[in-house]
């Protein structure tokens, strides 16, 4: 974005042209709303301007990106077609200048309530696309006079270029999701075919029938946890998963997930060792998606550490953040695949031969993490085990 704002309105339109290009070149779809917002405020000489996408199945409008403020926080919001200027835009069509937005009886006050941004003056256009309605773009608190239209025309026409290119940016990864999906299962398909068809044989020998039936069970929870993940990481590239933070027992929640994995991890002879804080915490979280993250690294530590291994899962707080922490004393990563850990569909070469997995269960994480407002990092070394620790904040 350029540093100075154009004034004239050539200078904005040929601003817009620009503009355009940029977004029409841009495929990753949280880049590309970035992009958009900035832009938005840039054209109109707003303060701030954000993007509300519209869900049909659901019938409620998301933040899904604002210049002003964190996606993470922006995410939870929520706006009802009924009883918002939002709402009016889509539900009408037509776009709106407000000059005095908390007069306006549609103005949704939780918004700026939850954000602490106070919204004053307010420019909203619809993003539609081939007569449907995509989501709103709004432009908030002109920064010097009022919105007028001029304003309005190049917020419509930015509009009409950013539905074009958010569709594109979702179809891209629809199909390059689609893409990988196939490619990942055609090798466990290969194996339940071959399976099926030796079982189909007479002369095959019971003994190695169980063998062959044991491969197909495997085999087929291997899709499963594959087609689970697949749709995770859909919802989250889609922007379609919302976050329902409550008040969370975290001693609580680390019990029940060493209870679902244990029986697993004592199958393989391992030991797990749970080691609670020693006083009771509290946290701000969505209590479904935690249990996600914490199952999903203690299911880690359990396929990449040998028979008789240890895998100790422990919690704490220090004055400011929260921290969870695996450790196990498996196979341990390489140095040179570190950086490359929290990588879609990335595997450490060493060790698919012991484990097959989608590749995507640390990008999940991570996701589901940072919409918390928290990190989370890998310290290992190859054959000293692993450590995975998340910092969480009290309130997400």
């Amino acid at each position: 974005m350029a540093d100075l704002k154009p004034s004239t309105l050539p200078e904005r339109y040929q601003r817009l042209l620009e503009l355009s290009h940029d977004l029409a070149s841009t495929l990753d779809l949280d880049s590309l709303l970035s992009r958009i917002v900035k832009a938005a405020a840039e054209l109109c000489h707003a303060e701030a301007a954000s993007i509300l996408l519209y869900d049909q199945l659901k019938e409620q409008l998301y933040f899904r990106a604002a210049s002003n403020m964190d996606t993470p926080l922006m995410s939870e919001l929520i706006v009802p077609v009924t009883g918002s200027i939002a709402g009016w835009i889509i539900t009408n069509r037509q776009p709106v200048i407000l000059n005095d937005a908390q007069k306006d009886p549609r103005h949704f006050s939780n918004v700026g309530r939850i954000t602490q941004v106070s919204t004053k003056s307010l420019l909203g256009v619809p993003l539609l696309r081939k007569e449907k309605v995509i989501g709103v773009l709004e432009a908030i608190n002109k920064q010097r006079g009022k919105f007028d239209d001029e304003d309005q025309d190049l917020l419509l026409a930015l509009g009409a270029q950013a539905a074009i290119a958010i569709e594109n940016a979702r179809l891209f990864q629809q199909s390059d999701l689609i893409s990988e999906f196939v490619h990942e299962i055609r090798t466990p398909l290969a194996s339940l075919t071959a399976a099926a068809y030796i079982l189909m044989r007479p002369e095959i020998p019971e003994e190695r029938r169980a063998n062959i039936i044991q491969t197909m069970q495997q085999e087929v929870t291997r899709l499963s946890d594959m087609a689970s993940a697949f749709l995770d990481l859909a919802r989250l590239e889609s922007g379609r998963v919302r976050f329902q933070f409550t008040s969370v027992d975290l001693g609580d929640l680390m019990e029940e997930c060493s209870i679902v994995i244990r029986s697993k991890i004592e199958e393989k002879g391992q030991d797990l060792q749970l080691q609670p804080s020693p006083d009771p915490i509290q946290i701000s979280a969505d209590r479904d998606k935690l249990k996600q993250v914490i199952l999903n690294l203690l299911s880690n530590a359990h396929k990449y550490t040998p028979g008789g291994g240890k895998i100790v899962l422990s919690f704490y707080a220090t004055s400011d953040e929260i921290i969870i922490q695996v450790s196990d004393s498996g196979y341990g990563i390489p140095a040179e695949y570190m950086p490359h850990m929290f990588e879609k569909f990335y595997r450490v070469p060493t060790t698919e031969y012991v484990e097959q997995g989608s590749g995507l269960g640390l990008f999940i994480c991570k996701h589901i993490i940072d919409a918390h407002g928290g990190r989370i990092s890998i310290d290992s070394k190859a054959g000293k085990g692993t450590t995975v620790s998340v910092r969480l904040p009290f309130i997400a």
